[in-house]
């Protein structure tokens, strides 16, 4: 896949697509082929940390003890502290915790105490702390830079069909910056392939509310 191809695909996307009332976001969708799913070592989930954001702001909320609130107040849109953590045995108000928020932060040493507090909430939507994405962190280290990393990061994940779906920014970004992220995300997806660009069948690109367009 090189610029042109995309340019040539965001082009086709904008010109077939009908205006929205606001800022669409610009999914990649992967086909493949080839692929035993049923083979944990052949399922794709994996992030990836794009060299721009995504045209909107990520939330992020923090699951943390005395020591991680601290340094989490300032920067994440919600600090859930351990003293807290009884207000979300109500299934309603732990439902929309995990809904609400696109990631979340522990703290390394009440990591068990997360865990079953929010692990039923959190874990089938793919959203607990967890140390591939780098989400669990020492009670005394610094979150922002984390807290930034995430809002250029992204999750593709192909287990139980073989396709996947992945955000790569918004219509209202930057072309070459949307193009690069594209880009990205495609060779990453190559890389993490068993058989690489064999296992994949094609690429569209789309916008939330329209018709993909092929890509590759």
């Amino acid at each position: 896949m090189d610029k042109e191809q995309v340019k040539k695909a965001l082009k086709e996307l904008r010109e077939n697509s009908k205006k929205r009332k606001f800022s669409q976001s610009v999914d990649l969708v992967f086909t493949f082929r080839d692929l035993n799913l049923k083979n944990p070592e052949e399922q794709l989930d994996f992030s990836i940390t794009l060299n721009h954001g995504l045209g909107r702001k990520v939330s992020v909320a923090a699951l943390a003890g005395p020591e991680m609130a601290e340094n989490a107040k300032d920067v994440c849109d919600i600090v859930v502290t351990q003293d807290d953590f009884d207000k979300y045995k109500d299934k309603k108000e732990a439902k929309k915790l995990a809904s609400k928020y696109d990631y979340f932060i522990g703290q390394a040493d009440i990591m068990p105490k997360i865990a079953g507090a929010f692990g039923r909430f959190l874990g089938p939507r793919g959203k607990m702390p967890n140390p591939k994405l780098g989400t669990i962190l020492p009670g005394k280290a610094p979150v922002k830079p984390l807290y930034e990393k995430l809002q250029r990061t992204v999750r593709l994940v192909a287990k139980k069909a073989p396709m996947a779906q992945v955000k790569a920014g918004s219509e209202s970004m930057k072309e070459e910056e949307l193009i690069d992220n594209i880009i990205t995300i495609y060779n990453q997806v190559i890389h993490h392939l068993p058989k690489e660009k064999s296992n994949l069948k094609d690429v569209y690109v789309k916008l939330t509310m329209s018709k993909p367009v092929k890509v590759e």
